[in-house]
């Protein structure tokens, strides 16, 4: 089996939440690599974009008609992607940390990763068999 191949499997058998986890720690390694970079050179910019680009994608998403998510959280992930943006273009400025950055993503990973594991959990737990579904012994004879 080819590598690529092996990828496709891989990110089809993933959950949306694992996905989002992956997206936001290969961006958060990207905001990492440039963090102690004293000019803003083209690494910079790109690590910069890619996050601002994905959380304008989230925020997008959030705003879309049908998004399952509450209320509450979709707009707190448009505050935060409009935060990002504006954080984004103070860094380049040269008036911000890039590290408030990296924390925010580290924080929404923190919170997919908790996720993950109530999901996983879930699945896990056995199914109980409600009362109704059982039938006596003699009605199977």
């Amino acid at each position: 089996m080819s590598y690529q191949a092996y990828q496709k499997a891989q990110q089809s058998a993933e959950k949306p939440s694992q996905v989002e986890y992956r997206l936001f720690a290969e961006v958060t390694n990207a905001l990492i690599k440039v963090k102690d970079r004293t000019t803003r050179d083209k690494q910079m910019v790109e690590a910069l974009d890619w996050n601002r680009r994905m959380w304008s994608v989230l925020s997008s998403d959030c705003g879309t008609e049908g998004n399952a998510l509450p209320a509450q959280l979709r707009a707190g992930i448009i505050s935060l992607s409009i935060w990002v943006s504006k954080h984004s273009s103070a860094v380049m400025r040269g008036e911000e940390s890039i590290d408030d950055l990296i924390n925010i993503n580290r924080t929404i990973m923190e919170g997919l990763a908790d996720q993950a594991k109530l999901q996983q959990r879930a699945s896990e737990e056995p199914t109980e068999v409600q009362p109704q579904d059982q039938k006596p012994i003699n009605s199977l004879l």
